[in-house]
């Protein structure tokens, strides 16, 4: 089995108990994440005033690591913006998909757009 890149959304939906596929924890345990998307999921656990929260502590321990955002991956995702521009998404998005392609890594997203893109790997839904 390949390497897992979380886009920042799985974890925010952990974080906020939303209504996620069985396997979710397991996704996670080992998974990768960028420094983009690292970021973004700790602007929500303080929006969210969740930084002291037993499942934001348990859920971030899973993780296997948290990958730099590197120049060729900024240049990959500024690349990736034509073929995921329709979908609508973001440069953190784009950040993920990038160290994804990179790693050759299947990718885990909440996102339902995702599902309307092809860029080179594998991309799963969590819910």
């Amino acid at each position: 089995m390949s390497e897992s890149v979380l886009d920042a959304s799985v974890l925010i939906a952990v974080l906020k108990n939303e209504q996620l596929n069985d396997d979710v924890l397991d996704v996670i345990d080992g998974a990768v994440i960028s420094a983009v998307n690292y970021a973004e999921v700790w602007t929500k656990v303080y929006d969210l005033g969740l930084t002291h929260a037993p499942r934001t502590r348990e859920a971030l321990s899973l993780l296997g690591r948290v990958e730099p955002f590197t120049e060729s991956q900024a240049l990959l995702a500024a690349n990736l913006r034509r073929t995921t521009r329709q979908a609508g998404l973001s440069l953190g998005d784009r950040a993920c998909l990038a160290l994804a392609l990179e790693l050759g890594a299947e990718v885990y997203t909440a996102d339902r757009q995702w599902s309307n893109i092809r860029v080179g790997c594998a991309i799963h839904l969590i819910r």
